[in-house]
């Protein structure tokens, strides 16, 4: 792979080797000094972890992805923010994200038609001249008792928001993204146990986390990292758009499944997606990150 600060990709093979002479050593647990070529223990990060870069969020107006954008702005990054009909949590996103000093555009539509996503990704290019963090973050929950409860109108409805979406993002933005890229997707940990009553909302969570793995494995030889992060019961719009009132008054103290026994917040969660974003992941794709308040989950 070739030398490409800018864009944040692995340095030339003297300074991070990819092979290794052949020697052994007869004690352990081993002594570096003596190893040739020693190991890499201070990675080059200068000042802010996301300085010069641009992300697209999704559903970025409110809950994880305002706190991702937050985060962001913070770190240096430009942000654009995509997302449905929720005008009053946008223009209030865009104007902290002002107040932090930093630059945001704000795109109104339906990612679930192609065009506009065509258009978001043009738009990000027009304004800013470059796209180097894509997070898939948008999605919709209903509850339903049984599956047999849920029409094909809601089937057709939570897959294409919560998946089919994520394709048409990832193949309009990928053109534009270069070495050092990375794309992250929002999974969840109903993906890992699933939910009695969100069965096709968890189907679809499972299928971002196959798609992460897919697509880290396709774009990795380009140097465009892909992972995903599925939070745990998180206290965001969804939530009371969801639950029930009664519902809501208990959410996320279900000691059996948090054992934390509380809900996160967003400002809890939007960390990890600045570490995947950043430099400081440079050795992972294809993976997950788990901020659930402590749920065991295989990964």
């Amino acid at each position: 792979m070739e030398k490409n600060n800018e864009y944040g990709c692995v340095k030339e093979c003297e300074e991070i080797p990819f092979s290794f002479p052949p020697q052994h050593q007869d004690v352990q647990p081993g002594l570096e000094y003596i190893m040739e070529p020693g190991p890499v223990s201070e990675c080059e990060i200068c000042g802010l972890k996301l300085k010069g870069k641009v992300a697209v969020i999704t559903g970025g107006d409110s809950g994880i992805g305002r706190a991702v954008a937050y985060d962001f702005v913070k770190e240096g990054a430009a942000v654009v923010i995509i997302y449905y009909d929720e005008e009053c949590d946008a223009r209030e996103t865009a104007e902290r994200i002002r107040q932090l000093g930093g630059k945001c555009l704000l795109l109104r539509g339906d990612l679930k038609n192609r065009d506009f996503v065509e258009k978001c990704v043009e738009k990000t290019i027009e304004c800013f001249g470059r796209l180097d963090i894509l997070v898939n973050n948008h999605a919709v929950q209903f509850i339903q008792r049984s599956i047999l409860d849920i029409s094909p109108e809601q089937l057709n409805l939570v897959f294409q928001n919560n998946v089919i979406s994520f394709f048409y993002m990832i193949q309009s933005a990928l053109p534009h993204m270069k070495c050092g890229s990375s794309i992250i997707n929002t999974a969840s940990v109903t993906a890992y146990q699933g939910n009695k009553d969100l069965i096709d909302y968890s189907a679809t969570k499972g299928a971002i986390v196959a798609l992460t793995r897919s697509l880290s494995q396709s774009l990795v030889e380009q140097g465009i990292r892909v992972n995903a992060v599925a939070p745990g019961p998180i206290w965001t719009p969804l939530i009371p758009a969801s639950y029930s009132a009664k519902e809501v008054a208990t959410f996320g103290r279900k000691t059996s499944k948090v054992p934390m026994m509380r809900a996160g917040q967003p400002c809890e969660v939007s960390p990890c997606y600045v570490f995947l974003a950043s430099d400081a992941s440079s050795y992972m794709t294809g993976q997950v990150l788990h901020p659930n308040g402590g749920t065991i989950v295989g990964s």
